[in-house]
């Protein structure tokens, strides 16, 4: 995992560090106002995708899928305060022939970030963040439609904490360090929390697989957080938004590091349609994946693993 949190640590270093005058680093010169303002932001996404075969000899299976994206954004602004609020909500199906439907992302976030620096010439923010998400609907390990192996708050994550924040223009280039965060993981879910998924404390069962003491539906930890956030003009109308989080815990594991990284990049084709090119790269040590052992029916814990998953898709924006 060292190697891997490796990448993401040299990016945003590297974009710190750049030059107004770099490759891709492109300066935009914006006219700031003296007094306190609100901006609130609204944008809405569809993206689709669609192969159909007729006698095609090459073989095939015909196949739709639609991503669904709303993210809506109030930031407040003054000389000495910047705070940040973000709500988005992505939710995507696929549908092959001969196949069932099925879920291809599923996402609801909120954020809130309240900075103040104590002279209007510094970059430096004293500042608290919350963050919260979750998934709407059940997640299965297709086929398998029967159990699912997520619900709603199945797992949610929160994370709450303080700390210092550096950004020039917060609102595109942010970093943050905090020395005391929160994280929660909430397991609502009565089978998922019996078994021990996503890292809360599972169910005691007696020799014949009764429930002594039901498995814990919440799981608290403490430790140190860092994240990055930068987002920029790569070429006219590309534009590339990057966000890493990475979270270690105090009491277990000290060290052991939990990544969440994300880079998209928004191809505006006019006014309305758009192209999207997204990676998203997850480890979570308490996320332990299963493996089939020996005896038929039955698997046996094979640790956590990284996630990785890649988004193409050209669809329309609409901004209100």
């Amino acid at each position: 995992m060292k190697n891997v949190l490796l990448i993401p640590l040299f990016f945003f270093f590297q974009l710190i560090s750049a030059q107004p005058d770099s490759l891709f680093l492109q300066k935009k010169v914006k006219k700031q106002s003296g007094g306190p303002q609100w901006v609130q932001k609204n944008k809405a996404t569809v993206d689709l995708s669609q192969v159909s075969f007729n006698n095609w000899n090459s073989g095939g299976s015909n196949s739709i899928s639609g991503l669904l994206g709303l993210r809506s954004s109030a930031n407040y602004r003054d000389k000495f305060f910047a705070w940040r609020n973000d709500v988005s909500v992505r939710y995507g199906i696929n549908k092959q022939q001969a196949r069932e439907l099925r879920k291809t992302d599923d996402l609801f976030e909120i954020t809130s970030n309240l900075g103040y620096k104590p002279n209007k010439s510094s970059n430096w923010f004293y500042s608290a963040r919350l963050n919260f998400k979750t998934q709407l609907t059940n997640g299965y390990k297709y086929p398998n439609r029967e159990v699912p192996i997520s619900r709603l708050l199945a797992p949610g994550y929160l994370f709450f904490g303080g700390g210092m924040e550096y950004g020039k223009d917060i609102e595109e280039l942010s970093f943050y360090f905090s020395p005391i965060t929160l994280k929660a993981t909430f397991v609502l879910d009565e089978d998922l929390a019996n078994a021990g998924s996503f890292g809360v404390t599972p169910a005691v069962l007696d020799a014949d697989g009764n429930i002594i003491t039901p498995g814990e539906h919440v799981r608290k930890e403490v430790g140190i957080l860092m994240t990055n956030s930068y987002e920029m003009e790569v070429a006219d109308n590309v534009n590339m938004k990057h966000v890493v989080s990475l979270y270690s815990d105090y009491v277990n594991n000290f060290g052991n590091v939990d990544l969440d990284w994300r880079i998209d990049f928004n191809f505006k084709v006019n006014s309305f349609i758009r192209a999207t090119l997204g990676s998203h790269l997850k480890y979570d040590d308490d996320v332990k994946t299963k493996e089939p052992s020996e005896i038929e029916g039955e698997f046996d814990e094979a640790g956590a693993k990284v996630q990785w998953k890649q988004i193409l898709g050209v669809g329309f924006a609409v901004d209100f």
